[in-house]
């Protein structure tokens, strides 16, 4: 009677065993996982969504807002183009005769810097990304005695490049390929301006002086501060990113 008590008991606590058993996790080398899955599961819209919003978070925190507001401009327009009053000296000698009391200007203030909704789009192979941060800011351009003369809006694309390598022991990262402004993103509008001036006229020669020169300040000042939010995002992140980049699979999902 008290063997088969004891098997009853037995059989009992092996059963109970083996279920336990059954509920733990396979070992890592055992788990069915396919090449290039992160660990996580998160769908590819969660990975280019949280990539975007760090990479935003990450830049307003490290000050973007208020290098695009401190941008030299008025440092650059006077003393850049090769005349004698720089490039701004240029633009004024071309309206003096119009508007005397222009070469009264001595200010070009910038305001309302913005970063708008990033963009991110993968390449064919599926081995890059590329991000695209769009930002605006405004500016006022005054003299002292009239005021603010011209308030024009600009926005521009900046277009960075991220890769995903191996160092020397085998870990993956995200790195900054090329960085530069989009070909043809650069608007400029007029906002407002005073009547009497030949309002026009200086909007087009302004407007041809920022094309040659803002973009290339803007890209100067953002392109290594996306260098530096890269190098602090997340590792869990840049590891699943890093990947997918790595064996080419798609997660960036086209709309």
């Amino acid at each position: 009677m008290f063997q088969i008590g004891g098997l009853i008991v037995f059989c009992g606590l092996l059963a109970r065993t083996t279920a336990l058993l059954d509920a733990l996790p396979l070992p890592l080398d055992q788990t069915p996982l396919l090449q290039g899955t992160p660990v996580q599961d998160l769908s590819p819209t969660d990975l280019a969504g949280s990539l975007t919003d760090a990479l935003s978070n990450g830049l307003l925190s490290e000050g973007l807002l208020g290098i695009l507001e401190n941008l030299p401009l008025l440092n650059i327009l006077n003393t850049g183009g090769g005349t004698s009053g720089g490039l701004l000296g240029g633009l004024l000698g071309k309206l003096t005769s119009v508007v005397p009391l222009l070469n009264s200007i001595i200010d070009i203030k910038i305001t309302n810097p913005q970063l708008l909704e990033l963009g991110l789009v993968q390449s064919p192979e599926g081995h890059r990304l590329y991000v695209t941060i769009p930002l605006g800011i405004t500016l006022n351009v005054n003299m002292p005695l009239v005021g603010r003369l011209l308030k024009v809006a600009v926005k521009l694309n900046i277009t960075a490049e991220i890769l995903s390598v191996k160092n020397e022991q085998g870990k993956t990262h995200l790195v900054l390929g090329d960085c530069t402004h989009s070909p043809g993103s650069l608007q400029i509008s007029l906002l407002n301006g005073f009547a009497p001036l030949p309002v026009q006229s200086l909007v087009n020669s302004l407007t041809s002086i920022l094309t040659e020169v803002l973009p290339e300040l803007i890209q100067g000042k953002v392109c290594p501060l996306v260098n530096d939010v890269l190098s602090q995002l997340d590792i869990t992140l840049v590891d699943s990113i890093a990947d997918l980049l790595i064996h080419g699979l798609e997660f960036v999902i086209k709309v």
